[in-house]
This record gives structure tokens, C-alpha cells and sequence, in this order.
């Protein structure tokens, strides 16, 4: 684990990274800042970043160690949190960040305004990992912002670890963002083209650049029009000497919620299960286009801009969320538990027993269960114990990752013609494994049930997904895949019955990694390609900005076949 403590003074400047990486491992060298010898290009926007990092590695050979990924879901890449008005904030903020940990488990940061600083500790790791008392104790103040990642690959950065702090001439400004701003290149090669200096490379710094060369009077109007820059998908807070902000892109693509704790403080989280766990009262969603400031006046609300037609995440409910979070005023439970009474319903089949994989697949299958009158059991068992890295013995074990992650009850399988039902599948080959798995133990049958419909197109709005050409129901027939996989039969929730579930508000929905149909294309027209990443602005060298995409013709639902039916802080 690395981690940094900085603090940005109401105008200051401070040590700015190179772009140097660390060598891969074993073992990395430290990540150092320093002041570049020359700087030919000003910037009107001095970010602070992590003063070192080192992670120490064992000596054992690289060919011994055995990285598992569970590469059979999309990765939710960020979770938020603001809290104004109370006095722990910076405990409050740590508490809903652990809440909100399955968003993001490779990074934390807090930001805390303590005497008009801007006081931040950021690290690599889980929240558990980056904060303790004593770091916590270094950030007293009433007023925080809190962040958590994902980062896909690679060596995680330290500097762009979330969330920011940057000073400027008017003053300091963090921010924390959950998204994908799909015009980040154009953006950024404006801003640099201008005299702009980055020292990261995730998206978000550009909203600062933005807010920083911005003609805006007051502040709030500053975030306005750099927001109306902004193409994509954004869910920020920010925090000044003496205001929290909340905004939420027009479409609305990820969740932003707003609560209140009863000592009147105000919290702003990524999702209603951060609320719970600091007692705070959920009021309502910060709408699509909204901006909320919270300061010693109250709160107060502008909308951003006209905002279209609604298009909230559809997989926040089907994967990401927690299952005891309402998200885009829906309960995430009710979803899915409908997702697998239908799936009973429009795809049935003869079985003894009807199990998950744990955990994003329970609820479903608790849903499914239900519906066909069939017990539902642990036929998995999931360790919440398993790192990212093992040491594997010099005789391979097959399928080993899967192994360390789910175990069979043969108990419950064997002689049984089984039911699994899993969230969603990606690539297919942790699916295959898993029905391995299954039928090693026992099973009679197994039969796959999918709560989601065939993910055919990337995501570009703040979820690591794979490249199209990876995956497999933008390759294959459902048929194709059954056989791939290994199962008895295959089903997926049939897209229709999907928008059928969701009634009047099946509109309010983007389903782009369903249909390949975005409503915001990725600017110039780039997609993903085979082995690529969103950059999140933590992997990969830094070269990999421009060098992650290439030019292509993207793949829409009509084109394969057709059975998936002197500003003032």
C-alpha cells in the first residue's frame, strides 16, 4: 500500500510529478515528486499530488505468481462522497467510502477543510488499508469529499489517485468523479495547446483546468461552465474553503444521491447504502443536470443546462450497486428479484435445485427459485478472502483462480440437474470454468441463467468493460455460447422483458452495452480495442492515453442477427 498526505494552501504551488512510471514489478522503484528542472509552458492550475509511494514485493519468480481477474464483469470504476456541516467529517466520509468499497477497491482519498485548508490523504489500496486514526486525525475540519477506484491494470498511481486538490488564483477547489468523459482527448489537447501543464492522466483533471481558466463569476458559476465543456459521464463533488458542490451530467448516467444526518449536516454518495451506514436520511437524487451548493447559507440549486431525455445506467441494477441501495429511485432488490422471476418465467427448464454465483447473482436466484417453485441453495460458496495475487504450486492446478474464489457444495450438486444463475457474462471463460467447476462436483445438468440481456457494445461512461471484438455475445449465437461454455442450456433476460419490468421508466435508461446505440458517442468516432482499457487515470504508462485507441467502425444491434430480442469561495 502507498500512501501521500498533502495540503494546498489558499495559493500556493507545489511539487509536480514527471511522467516517469515505475518499471514492472518485482519490485517496483519508488514514485517520486520533484520540481521539473525547467517549465516553459505556465499553467494557471497547480495540482496537488502524492509526495512518494513504494510497495514492497517478494522475490519469488513472476512465472510462479498467478493473477486472478474476475473478467467476467464490468467494473463500476468510482464511488463518491460529501459531507458539509458536521464534525467528524473526515470519519463520516471514511465510514461511507467502506460502504461504498465494492465501487472501487485499488484507491481511497479523503479531502478536509480544516482553517481554510484543503487538507488531503490519498492511498493505494482498500479504505481499510489507506486509513487509520492517526491518518484521520490529521484531517479535522466539517466539510470532506471522499473518493474510491478501480483501476483495470497495471501499476496503480499514487498521483492519480482521487480526489484532487488543486490551487489556483482565486483559491483551491478538490473534486472527486465518478464517469467517463468521452471528449477527455479533444478537451485536454485544447487545454495543453493554451499553456496547460497535466500531472495525471485521468480525465478529472481537466474539469479543474477548465474551472481554472474559466471568466465565470461567482465559483458555482465556474463549475457551470466548465461542465458545459463536458461530454460524457460525470457525477462529481467538489469542496472549497467554505462550499460543497454536487453535479450530475444531464443524462444522468451514474447515480448521485443527496441525504441529511440529524444534526442537519448534508451528504452527497454515490449510492443510499453510504447513507445508511452514517444515519443519514435519504432526501432525493441530485437530478441529471443539476448542480446543489451547500454552504452557511443553505442549499441551493441551478440546473446546469436543458437536459435531455434521461439515460441512467441499467447495470447499476443489474451488477453494480448493492442490493440493499435504491438507486435512480428504484430499489437495486426489487430489480433483480424480478430480473430472476422472469427469467422463471420466459425461460424454464426441469431442475432439482436452483443456486447463484455469489454474491451479484442471489438475489435473482432467490427470484428464480421463487417463481419455478424450485429450493433455492449455496451450490457456491464464495471466499471473501482472496487477494488479487497468488502464489500457485509448480503443478498447474486447473481452472485455479475460479478455485480460490468458489467452492462447490457437493452436497448440494451432486446426482442434481442444477440451476445457476449468474449477473451477466462478458468474455465467457470464468463462466466455462465455473460450469467445470460444477459438474466436477457432481451436477447432473447445469443450466445458465443470465440476468441481463447479451453485452455486445463497450462502455464509455465510467465502467471498464472489454473491447467489443472480446466479447462473446458480440461473437457468438446464444447457442454458440452454450456450447462454449459447457452447459446444458443458456438463457439470457430477454431485452424486451427488460423494458417491460422497467415500464414508463424504461426510457430513462441507457442500454448501450446491450444494443451498441449511445446516446453520447465517443468523440472521433474511437472505441476499444482488443486488450485495451478505459484509461481511469491509475494504469497503465502514460503513453497509453493516446495509444489505447484506434479508429473503427462500431457494431450496432441491427447489424448482427436477430434473436436478442474575484470569484467568491
Amino acid at each position: 500500500m502507498a500512501m501521500a498526505a498533502t495540503t494546498a494552501p489558499i495559493s500556493s504551488s507545489v511539487s509536480r510529478p514527471t511522467r516517469g512510471h515505475p518499471t514492472p514489478p518485482p519490485p517496483p522503484p519508488p514514485c517520486f515528486s520533484f520540481l521539473p528542472k525547467t517549465l516553459t509552458k505556465p499553467s494557471s492550475l497547480s495540482l496537488s499530488s502524492s509526495s512518494s509511494s513504494f510497495t514492497a514485493h517478494s522475490h519469488t519468480p513472476i512465472s510462479s505468481f498467478f493473477e486472478y481477474e474476475d473478467d467476467e464483469k464490468p467494473r463500476e470504476e468510482c464511488g463518491v462522497v460529501g459531507i458539509y456541516g458536521d464534525p467528524e467529517a473526515s470519519r463520516l466520509c471514511y465510514l461511507a467510502l467502506h460502504a461504498l468499497q465494492h465501487r472501487g477497491q485499488e484507491g481511497a482519498g479523503i479531502v478536509c477543510v480544516h482553517d481554510n485548508l484543503l487538507q488531503s490523504i490519498t492511498g493505494v489500496g482498500l479504505v481499510s488499508e489507506v486509513f487509520n486514526q492517526s491518518k484521520l486525525d490529521q484531517l479535522p475540519g466539517d466539510l470532506a469529499i471522499g473518493h474510491v477506484r478501480y483501476s483495470t491494470a497495471g501499476q496503480s498511481m499514487l498521483k492519480n489517485v482521487q480526489p484532487f486538490v488543486a490551487g489556483y488564483r482565486f483559491g483551491s477547489v478538490g473534486v472527486a468523479h465518478n464517469g467517463n468523459l468521452v471528449n477527455y482527448g479533444a478537451l485536454r489537447a485544447m487545454l495543453e495547446d493554451n499553456g496547460s501543464i497535466f500531472n495525471t492522466s485521468s480525465d478529472t483533471e481537466v474539469v479543474l483546468h477548465l474551472i481554472a481558466i474559466s471568466k465565470a463569476r461567482p465559483f458555482l458559476l465556474r463549475i457551470v461552465d466548465a461542465c458545459e465543456q463536458l461530454k460524457g459521464a460525470y457525477s462529481m463533488v467538489f469542496v472549497t474553503q467554505h462550499k460543497l458542490v454536487a453535479v450530475r451530467d444531464p443524462h444522468g448516467f451514474r447515480p448521485l444521491v443527496m441525504g441529511r444526518r440529524s444534526n442537519g449536516s448534508v451528504v452527497f454518495a454515490s449510492e443510499t447504502c453510504a447513507l445508511d451506514l452514517i444515519e443519514a436520511t435519504y432526501e432525493r437524487e441530485v437530478d441529471p443536470g443539476e448542480v446543489v451548493v451547500v454552504d452557511k447559507d443553505g442549499v441551493q440549486s441551478l440546473c446546469l443546462m436543458a437536459h435531455p431525455e434521461p439515460k441512467q445506467c441499467i447495470f447499476e441494477h443489474i451488477y453494480f450497486s448493492l442490493p440493499n441501495s435504491v438507486v435512480f429511485g428504484r430499489s437495486v432488490y426489487e430489480s433483480r428479484r424480478v430480473f430472476g422471476e422472469i427469467l422463471a418465467t420466459e425461460a424454464p427448464v426441469d431442475c432439482d435445485v436452483v443456486i447463484a454465483v455469489p454474491d451479484s447473482g442471489v438475489v435473482a436466484a432467490l427470484g428464480y427459485a421463487a417463481k419455478a417453485g424450485v429450493p433455492f441453495q449455496q451450490g457456491l460458496i464464495r471466499s471473501h478472502y482472496v487477494g488479487r495475487t497468488f502464489i500457485e504450486p509448480s503443478q498447474k492446478i486447473r481452472d485455479f483462480g475460479v478455485k480460490l474464489k468458489l467452492s462447490p457444495v457437493r452436497a448440494v450438486l451432486e446426482g442434481k440437474r442444477v440451476v445457476v444463475v449468474d449477473d451477466s457474462i462478458v468474455r465467457g471463460t470464468t463462466s466455462s470454468k465455473i460450469v467445470r467447476l460444477l459438474k466436477e462436483a457432481g451436477a447432473k445438468e447445469v443450466h445458465m441463467r443470465i440476468a441481463s440481456p447479451p453485452i455486445i457494445g463497450s462502455c464509455y461512461y465510467g465502467v471498464d468493460t472489454p473491447s467489443s471484438e472480446e466479447l462473446i455475445s458480440n461473437r457468438m449465437k446464444v447457442e454458440e455460447i452454450r456450447e462454449f461454455i459447457g452447459c446444458d442450456s443458456l438463457a439470457f433476460l430477454p431485452f424486451d422483458s427488460l423494458q417491460g419490468m422497467l415500464g414508463t421508466q424504461a426510457p430513462n435508461f441507457c442500454y448501450a452495452c446491450f444494443t451498441g446505440n449511445y446516446p453520447v458517442e465517443p468523440r472521433e468516432d474511437k472505441v476499444k480495442r482488443v486488450g485495451d482499457f478505459v484509461d481511469d487515470g491509475m494504469t497503465g504508462n502514460f503513453d497509453s492515453i493516446d495509444g489505447a485507441w484506434i479508429p473503427a467502425n462500431r457494431i450496432h444491434k441491427h447489424e448482427r442477427d436477430n434473436e436478442f430480442d474575484g470569484s467568491v469561495l
